[in-house]
């Protein structure tokens, strides 16, 4: 999820005037730029099931994140920008077109969400103040699970995506400038008292995703706009770092990412309200694309498809409001398709 720089988050998130733009570097305007194609020029049409939010008055935006579905299959999002008071955690029902606010407070600006396969809780990254907090399902009982630095630096925690076990690997923006390549990948422990960094010098990580059958990662860097992956020991160690896929997205950069049960990726778009699809192979797949670009649609954040369906349903946010938008996967979902 684009934003701006760290120290001005942070501020605006303490006074309670949180103002993002995203995740990434400052942009205006829509993009107007394609994903790299390899061969495939296929357009998937989503379309719109509902508007969620509309423009916060006391932080003059609005922006959803971290679609992910709970155990009954009823659908879960974040507004990352909306100020005390206002839901930062809502249940959608999608058939009724209806959503009510299921967490807030005065102090998060929580960028993804995901329910732990070890407790059943749901995990919010609060990215201005380098926390990891989790829920009970209902949205009560809120913990901060992880705070603090890891290995001598504070987290801008993004993104998370979580083993069989309930280890939680977070991508750790830190810097969103261009040449600065501070970003992380950081394993905690399920039971919060251990994190280890696995992989640094990234630009600026955004979107985790483990791939299908959990013996690697793939990762977005925002500021290269590429897509890495990172191969795994059985003890959930990095072995080896490469770049996978570069995503020539225009002024458009790469947000988070979901893995379907073939292994297909699906790229989130800030800076243009669309995802690119690739293979796990690299190969471009689709784009997937909502109609006529509507004005005040900017960004694609993110996607969750339906556990063991294809049923898929996409954030879009800008200055016309926050909205939620379906369209068909190429295969079905699962864990690593919710969210992140």
């Amino acid at each position: 999820m684009r934003r701006l720089p760290v120290r001005s988050l942070a501020a605006l998130a303490t006074a309670g005037t949180l103002a993002l733009t995203g995740c990434g570097t400052e942009t205006s305007g829509s993009a107007v730029g394609a994903p790299a194609a390899a061969g495939a020029d296929r357009t998937i049409r989503a379309h719109q099931v509902m508007q969620l939010t509309k423009v916060h008055e006391a932080t003059g935006m609005t922006l959803l994140e971290g679609p992910t579905f709970d155990e009954g299959g009823r659908l879960l999002v974040v507004d990352v920008t909306a100020p005390a008071g206002k839901p930062k955690v809502m249940r959608v029902d999608v058939r009724k077109k209806t959503s009510r606010a299921v967490h807030t407070d005065d102090r998060g600006a929580y960028t993804s969400a995901q329910f732990s396969p070890y407790d059943g809780r749901l995990y919010l990254t609060d990215y201005a103040h380098g926390e990891v907090v989790s829920l009970a399902p209902d949205g009560s009982d809120p913990r901060t699970f992880f705070s603090g630095e890891v290995d001598g630096a504070k987290m801008n925690p993004d993104d998370i995506a979580f083993d069989k076990e309930g280890n939680l690997y977070v991508s750790d923006s830190r810097s969103l400038s261009t040449g600065d390549a501070r970003g992380r990948v950081v394993r905690i422990e399920r039971d919060g008292k251990k994190s280890t960094v696995l992989a640094d010098g990234l630009a600026s990580v955004n979107g985790i995703s483990f791939d299908a059958d959990y013996r690697g990662l793939w990762i977005s860097e925002l500021t290269q706009n590429r897509i890495s992956y990172l191969r795994l020991d059985e003890e959930g160690d990095m072995t080896s770092r490469h770049t996978a896929i570069r995503v020539d997205g225009g002024i458009a950069q790469t947000d988070s990412i979901a893995v379907d049960a073939d292994g297909n990726l699906y790229q989130a778009l800030h800076g243009r309200a669309a995802m690119a699809v690739y293979s796990k192979h690299g190969e471009h797949l689709a784009t997937v694309e909502i109609p006529t670009r509507p004005e005040g649609l900017e960004s694609a954040t993110n996607v969750a498809i339906t556990p063991g369906g294809t049923k898929a349903y996409m954030t879009v946010s800008g200055p016309a409001g926050g909205y939620l938008y379906t369209f068909d996967a190429l295969g079905k979902g699962t864990r690593q398709s919710n969210g992140g």
